[in-house]
């Protein structure tokens, strides 16, 4: 008579997980979601933004340069000289050839210093520049 029992025992092998195809999918979501997501740079400053009645909202992603009401300029977080405001939307647009640029700037702020951002913005080769604004009356 043959023993089942001694046999089984015998021939079992070890079960094994194989982590390898589990790791792969974890990284290609990742991937996936890293490539699909849509990163906006904010200007880091907060500011009373002006109102206008033709003021609309924009979907795509864009640089945002800010200006407060002491004139000082924003861009990635930190204060940037208004020399330095064409050689960073220049970079900018070398990694996001579509992008375009926001300049955020405070009611109070004097219309030259804005007009000369905007100004370094188009000369470093931005072909759409746009000045925040709130929808108002």
């Amino acid at each position: 008579m043959i023993n089942v029992k001694a046999r089984l025992r015998r021939e079992r092998q070890k079960a094994e997980i194989n982590l390898a195809p589990m790791l792969d999918m974890v990284f290609i979501l990742l991937i996936f979601f890293l490539v699909t997501t849509s990163f906006v740079r904010e200007s880091g400053v907060e500011v009373r933004r002006p109102t206008a009645q033709s003021a609309r909202v924009e979907e795509h992603s864009s640089l945002q340069i800010g200006i407060n009401a002491g004139g000082r300029i924003y861009a990635g977080g930190r204060q940037v000289d208004i020399r330095s405001v064409r050689p960073l939307v220049e970079r900018y647009l070398a990694e996001n050839p579509d992008g375009s640029v926001l300049i955020v700037a405070d009611r109070q702020v004097e219309t030259g210093l804005t007009v000369r951002v905007l100004d370094y913005c188009r000369l470093a080769g931005a072909a759409r520049v746009a000045v925040a604004a709130t929808r108002g009356p």
